[in-house]
This record gives C-alpha cells, structure tokens and sequence, in this order.
C-alpha cells in the first residue's frame, strides 16, 4: 500500500513541477511529499529525480518509472471502477444453481424472464440432485428445497413453500379403488420419489384440519426424478407423488388423477442461498430480489391452476382465462420493477 500511495505521489510531482505544489494537491506537508519520494528511491536503488534549490527534472530511470508507474495507476483505477460498478449495474456471468425438479419446472422460466429484463446477465445454470458446495465450485446463487436447512455460513432468503401431491392413474383406480383416507394407503401399491428433501421411504402429509399422518411402506419401484414417477404412475404402476408443476399437464389432460386432495405431503421451504450480504453483485443481488418476487406468484398461479384442475369442464375455462389476465397484469410491471430494484 506504501509504494502505491508513493507512486501516485511521485506521478504527482512530476506533473506538477513542484514538491510544494504536490503537497498542496495530496495536502500533505511539502516534507512528506519529499519523504515519500525518497522511500521509492530507497527501495529502487536508483535516482528518480535531480533536485536543486531551483530546479526539478527526471533521470533516465525516472521517465521509464514514470510511464510505468502511469500504466499502474490506470489500471488500478479502471478495476476498481469496474469492481464499483459490479456493485450498481447488473452484468457478466451469474452461475446459478437449482435441484433437479424444482430447478427445471421453477428456476428455468424465471431466469428466461429475468434475462428479458437485465440482457447483460449471461446466466450458466447448472441443475443436479445433489446441491454443490457453493463456494468450493463458484456458485453464485443456489435455489434449493428443503424442510430446513443445515447450519452454514451462507445468507439464506425463503422465496415461499411447497408441497407434493398424491396422483394415481384412472386405470389404477378402476382396479383397486380410491383411497379415502391416509390409512387406506396400507391397502394400495405406493411408488417412492428418493429425494434429498423428502424423508426415506416415508410419506408424511398434513390434513385439512392441520394434523399430520405418516406413511411407511416397502415399495416395489421407486425413482429419483419426479417426471420417470410420473410416467410410472401414467402405467398404472401404483400411486405416488408428484410436484404439483409435474403433476399438472396429467391432471389437465386426464391421464393422472389427485389422490386424498385435501392431503398434501411434508411442506417444504424454497431458498436461495448466496455467500455473503455485504458488498453484493448487482447481478446476485436483482436476481436473489427477483425469485422473492416472482417465486411466490408463481406458486400462486399454481394453486389456481391445481384448483381448475378439479372443477366441472366450464369453470376450468373460466380460471384459465383469470390466470391468463394475472399474468398478464404482472407482466406490465415487471420492468419497471427491476429499474427499481436496481
């Protein structure tokens, strides 16, 4: 830090032509303007300047010191503005990271709509069932499900909640009949998604009143991605669960069936997670406030989608059209959102 402070000093004498005229620009006493000069000197073991009582001019070695000392300091001074302005403008590569499901039917049309708004963020997502060590492997944001998370150093902001659902296929049930209570499941086969967020071979559900019910069972398929239970459960394998974004194109189309809908199993909070608050890229830090806003609308256009799902033909039309003008809505808004955020 001494030699910089020296050199930026040394460059300033030069170009004011005086020691005394340095000195009042640094305001510093024109002996410590002297000092600072001399310590280059010192630790260059070569003479940088020829001084007399009336006169200042540079030696050879002085005017190659001086160039050289010019390209530092403007280098200097162009990385620390664009480290400034990594903290203002959003751009450059933002490595996102999102769980299997989760990361697919979630995090990836969300960052199609953050892009259309911040372009000068190139987005590298990365989605895996295992969640990376953030730091280790240079993540900047890790969407991640969980019923809680683990003690870390990391900054954690929860964007909302959610929750699989029960679905059967029609043949399935044609063949062995509806479950109507959790304690009927002893009677059917159940398929287990194996999910570092759900407990091991256990279903746990909350009831429409709040209670809570556990489920164990040997199962004769289980799979660790929620679309292959999907088309096993389409096959009339048994009855699993399924994301409710997973779930929805078979429920619309009829092919799936929910099974016990005022049962959801264990509610599971959804993170981003990012290493430290203090000094935040612009990008991490529109990004991280753009899932708070988004992932909970999101959600919510979910649940209606779910609720149509289960009503008569023409109140199906009539929510689709509702969410269509919500998202639309939303929509106009967006923009102006982010200019704020930023």
């Amino acid at each position: 830090m001494d030699t910089l402070r020296n050199m930026r000093i040394f460059v300033r004498v030069v170009e004011s032509g005086s020691f005394t005229r340095a000195a009042a620009s640094e305001t510093m006493t024109t002996a410590q303007v002297s000092r600072a000069v001399t310590d280059l000197e010192s630790r260059l073991r070569a003479r940088l300047l020829n001084r007399t009582t009336r006169r200042m001019s540079l030696t050879e070695a002085g005017e190659r010191y001086l160039q050289s000392c010019r390209r530092i300091l403007a280098d200097i001074e162009q990385a620390e503005a664009e480290a400034a302005a990594a903290q203002a403008n959003p751009a450059g590569r933002l490595r996102v990271y999102g769980g299997t499901s989760f990361g697919q039917h979630y995090v990836m049309p969300l960052i199609a709509r953050y892009q259309q708004h911040l372009p000068d963020v190139a987005v590298d997502l990365t989605i895996a069932q295992e969640m990376p060590d953030i730091i280790e492997e240079g993540f900047d944001v890790a969407v991640v499900v969980a019923a809680e998370l683990e003690d870390s150093a990391l900054i954690s902001q929860q964007l909302g909640s959610t929750a699989a659902i029960l679905c059967a296929s029609p043949s399935y049930l044609r063949l062995r009949g509806e479950p109507r209570s959790f304690d009927d499941l002893e009677m059917h086969t159940c398929l287990h998604l194996t999910d570092a967020s759900l407990p091991a071979g256990q279903w746990v559900s909350e009831g429409p009143y709040g209670e809570t019910f556990r489920h164990t069972a040997v199962t004769p398929f289980q799979v660790n991605n929620p679309e292959a239970l999907a088309l096993a459960i389409r096959e009339g394998m048994g009855i699993g669960p399924l994301p409710v974004p997973v779930a929805l194109p078979g429920l619309a189309d009829g092919s799936l069936v929910r099974v016990l809908p005022t049962h959801r199993l264990q509610k599971l909070n959804i993170y981003a997670l990012y290493a430290s608050r203090r000094y935040l890229d612009a990008k991490i830090r529109t990004f991280v406030e753009f899932l708070r806003d988004k992932v909970p609308a999101v959600l919510a256009e979910q649940e209606t989608a779910l609720a149509a799902c289960a009503a008569p033909p023409r109140q199906r039309a009539a929510a689709r059209a509702r969410l269509h003008e919500a998202r639309q809505s939303h929509e106009v808004h967006e923009v102006e959102r982010l200019r704020l955020v930023n």
